[in-house]
């Protein structure tokens, strides 16, 4: 287990694989559930890229390592967890490291079998004998579809001995991605530790900016805080981009030097025991916001805070949206970047969407094991006629954690003033949606344009 955790509690993930199953029993009365981990990758010859564990099976198993499969056989009466991993090997364990192999994960890991997974072609299909439903992913590579296909066709060949094939295919995304929507108390102590972490690292880079520096230079601030505080990775990769730079909205860190009275956006946060944290910041790398800075970063610190006080159980996912817009709208037609003469109102700029050239992205999105985390946004509908756009947005669920991220991109054009040309701004912080609202996990790291200016004063 290459985890630094100092203690691997099975009966977390245990407990998860029995919602799953109960889960199906309510949908197909039981089957077998599939679920592989991410292959490695190599990066170029003979490197490979660090390895990152398929999130949906980890969540299962809290097994990290590569060439995994999970298995999980459900009945009415009983659960049954077959886990596919590497063998030991000696010599290989040599070169890239030890492994946990097939006889010691049953009692590390709560799993009622292990086998050495390159028995999987001939125990699958002894597994899916007399199986009522699969539950797989669907066309989630060709090589898997693949296998699944020859799998079904070893127990079809069988039909004349009474063995049957499964008559129903159901998706197992669907079932896990509901599960993985609702954070855990567990989850959201990691998930608060990584956002701690992360904010750190963010104060770090503001103290250490000077004009004159690289982006480059910055986001290895970033990278010293991550893993110096023991996060194992980035949670995607650090956003570091100044003067021009920030108004692109997945820009990576580059070469372009940092100048006094520009701004510098930073998009960054950790990966921690397997959960994302999310966070960004922008602030005068000479440490004095200029006036058109200011009034456009006190904009979007207000449409921050209105989306905040949106965030709460029976709200809707997009109510914090509109309630940003709202605001950002508002601020671009007193600072005269939507003329009010030809929007007419602030409802009909909303309207019109007249905020499009200069805020193009939603505020939130979720957050967990993935930085984009998964879950619909719509209520689910069984009713299968309904088109996902005509579903309603999701209720807002204590146990829900999103991101609050408005944000303003001034691109030079005829219609802007000159002097808000290429100022980019975004404000993002983590949110654990909590019965009392929501709880602001990533605020470590100032937000107010005062605070910012004065950490940085300090540091000089």
């Amino acid at each position: 287990m290459n985890s630094p955790k100092t203690s691997f509690n099975a009966n977390i993930y245990r407990t998860r694989r029995a919602r799953l199953a109960e889960l199906m029993r309510q949908q197909a009365g039981g089957g077998l559930a599939l679920i592989a981990t991410a292959p490695a990758a190599y990066r170029n010859r003979d490197s490979d890229y660090p390895y990152r564990h398929d999130s949906d099976f980890f969540y299962l198993t809290g097994f990290d390592e590569p060439d995994a499969t999970l298995a999980l056989n459900v009945s009415d009466s009983q659960i049954e967890s077959h886990l596919f991993c590497r063998p030991k090997d000696p010599e290989r364990e040599i070169w890239d490291g030890l492994r946990l192999g097939p006889e010691a994960a049953p009692e590390l890991l709560g799993i009622d079998f292990a086998h050495a997974n390159q028995t999987l072609d001939s125990k699958l299909p002894e597994l899916l004998a007399n199986q009522t439903a699969l539950y797989t992913r669907f066309a989630n590579s060709a090589e898997s579809d693949r296998r699944v296909r020859h799998w079904i066709d070893q127990v079809r060949k069988q039909s004349r001995a009474g063995i049957n094939a499964p008559s129903q295919l159901h998706d197992i995304e669907a079932l896990v991605h509901e599960m993985r929507l609702i954070k855990s108390p567990d989850e959201i102590a990691i998930m608060r530790q990584a956002a701690a972490i992360s904010a750190q690292a963010h104060v770090r880079a503001m103290r250490m900016c000077r004009p004159g520096m690289h982006e480059y230079q910055i986001e290895a601030e970033l990278l010293h805080e991550f893993r110096h505080s023991g996060a194992q990775s980035v949670a995607y990769n650090s956003i570091v981009a100044t003067g021009a730079n920030a108004c692109i909205l997945h820009y990576r860190a580059g070469a372009t030097e940092l100048r006094a009275g520009e701004l510098c956006l930073i998009d960054a946060g950790c990966e921690l025991d397997g959960y994302a944290s999310d966070i960004t910041r922008t602030f005068p790398v000479n440490g004095v916001f200029s006036g058109p800075q200011r009034a456009l970063y006190d904009i979007t610190e207000a449409a921050q805070a209105a989306a905040i006080a949106a965030t709460k159980v029976g709200n809707t996912f997009i109510q914090p949206h509109e309630a940003a817009l709202r605001v950002l709208t508002q601020g671009l037609i007193d600072e005269k970047l939507i003329a009010l003469s030809e929007v007419g109102s602030l409802d009909n700029a909303l309207e019109l969407a007249a905020y499009r050239p200069f805020y193009m992205h939603r505020t939130s999105h979720w957050l967990g094991m993935d930085v984009h985390d998964v879950g619909s946004y719509r209520e689910p509908s069984a009713d299968l006629a309904l088109h996902n756009q005509d579903k309603p947005w999701r209720k807002l669920q204590a146990g829900m954690v999103i991101t609050i991220e408005p944000g303003l991109y001034i691109r030079p054009a005829n219609t802007v003033p000159e002097a808000f040309w290429n100022i980019g701004i975004r404000i993002e912080d983590d949110a654990v949606i909590t019965a009392q609202g929501c709880e602001l996990i990533s605020r470590g790291v100032p937000v107010l344009a005062s605070e910012i200016e004065n950490l940085m004063h300090e540091s000089k």
